[in-house]
């Protein structure tokens, strides 16, 4: 999966007296991207690493593909933490809960035995990216070629000036589309008040935006086997 100019190191979790983990120092963040191939044949991660409530969940899926882009999005935030917190994937346990109603199952992924670390996932179209870091983190990733619209519907969701601008330029579809992920990263961090990074992926023809995280947007290969890691870099 993709790797950046440098690695990222993933900080070790030291057990404490009750569920949680504490940390000598903040753990540093982990982001990943990758095609939904890649992640689904990667020797660490398997379907039957899913929770029951998830895979109740992906019985309503009836398109393939889609299927696929969510188990591989919800197998790579395992692989975010686990490089993290120094468990097995098998061994991390994401949640999600409802910001608006209050209910488990849906809305925002957390790891319940992990209160400090943020977690974020991002799927489209073949695509898949995760990250887990300290404090509030946001991703988005979506194909280069997604003109994102209508224009109504933008300027419901972005600042006017900033999709009007875009649409003056000559070719106003990549300045929307980035737009349209850094706006969908600071939503799922669930505020603006954190760093907000953006870069293209183009051996996977994708455009991915980070909020939080202390902007560490290098995604580093997690294959940890000794067969050829797949094609890498930006």
């Amino acid at each position: 999966m993709s790797a950046g100019p440098g690695r990222v190191s993933a900080g070790r979790g030291r057990p404490g007296p009750g569920p949680t983990v504490s940390y000598e120092k903040p753990p540093a963040a982990v982001t990943l991207v990758a095609t939904t191939a890649e992640v689904l044949a990667h020797p660490e991660l398997d379907e039957d690493l899913l929770a029951p409530w998830e895979r109740q969940r992906l019985a309503g899926i009836r398109v393939p593909g889609r299927r696929d882009d969510v188990v591989a999005a919800r197998l790579l935030l395992r692989l975010c933490a686990s490089r993290v917190t120094g468990l097995p994937p098998r061994g991390v346990a994401p949640a999600q809960r409802c910001p608006g109603c209050g209910r488990d199952g849906h809305g925002r992924p957390y790891l319940p035995d992990h209160p400090g670390l943020g977690v974020s996932y991002s799927h489209a179209d073949g695509l898949a990216a995760a990250v887990v870091g300290p404090g509030p983190v946001g991703i988005d990733v979506e194909p280069l070629t997604r003109r994102p619209g209508p224009v109504s519907v933008l300027r419901r969701l972005l600042p006017h000036d900033e999709v009007d601008a875009a649409r003056a330029g000559p070719d106003p579809g990549p300045a929307l589309l980035r737009m349209w992920v850094r706006r969908e990263a600071l939503f799922k961090a669930g505020t603006d008040d954190v760093r907000l990074t953006e870069w293209t992926d183009r051996a996977r023809a994708a455009v991915v935006a980070l909020a939080g995280a202390d902007g560490a947007h290098r995604a580093l290969s997690p294959a940890r086997s000794p067969a050829p890691a797949p094609p890498s870099g930006r």
